[in-house]
């Protein structure tokens, strides 16, 4: 309506902005909004999972925790600095923010965001032979109770 007709572009510090509301979000100087971030959202830009919905779930779930307090929702607000700790897997991970996010970008990118302060343990060899005594061979169907208290024997059960 007033202002710049359309398709005009004002000028700010030598740019031109298209819009009267850029040039505002430009004059109004750092935003302390910024250097927060929601909980899911980060998760998410951080690559713990495949999306933004699973990262909420787990946050609702009470199963993240920012400096040891139980986040209740997946709007809880991150900042740097923070120690997230959450399960993925079979692992508790321990992660420090070192950065937020501005996009789900490529890996190297995500991992650039956190240091991992536990990192999951490589997968160990199995620590008795039970399971292998155990395996079937495919199509055997299932064991019948002669079969089960054979392998009970084995085990010294």
């Amino acid at each position: 309506m007033w202002g710049l007709p359309q398709g005009a572009a004002r000028s700010y510090r030598g740019r031109k902005i298209a819009s009267a509301t850029a040039a505002r979000k430009l004059s109004a100087g750092p935003n302390p909004v910024a250097e927060l971030q929601r909980l899911d959202k980060w998760l998410w830009f951080a690559r713990f999972f495949k999306s933004r919905t699973l990262a909420g779930k787990a946050c609702n779930g009470a199963k993240v925790r920012i400096n040891g307090q139980i986040a209740a929702k997946a709007a809880a607000t991150v900042k740097i600095d923070d120690v997230l700790t959450f399960p993925r897997g079979h692992h508790i991970r321990v992660v420090k923010i070192l950065d937020l996010g501005q996009r789900r970008g490529p890996a190297p990118e995500a991992q650039a965001l956190y240091e991992d302060l536990a990192p999951p343990e490589a997968s160990r060899p199995p620590e008795d032979n039970d399971a292998a005594m155990a395996r079937r061979d495919a199509g055997a169907g299932r064991p019948t109770k002669r079969d089960r208290r054979a392998v009970d024997r084995l085990r010294d059960r």
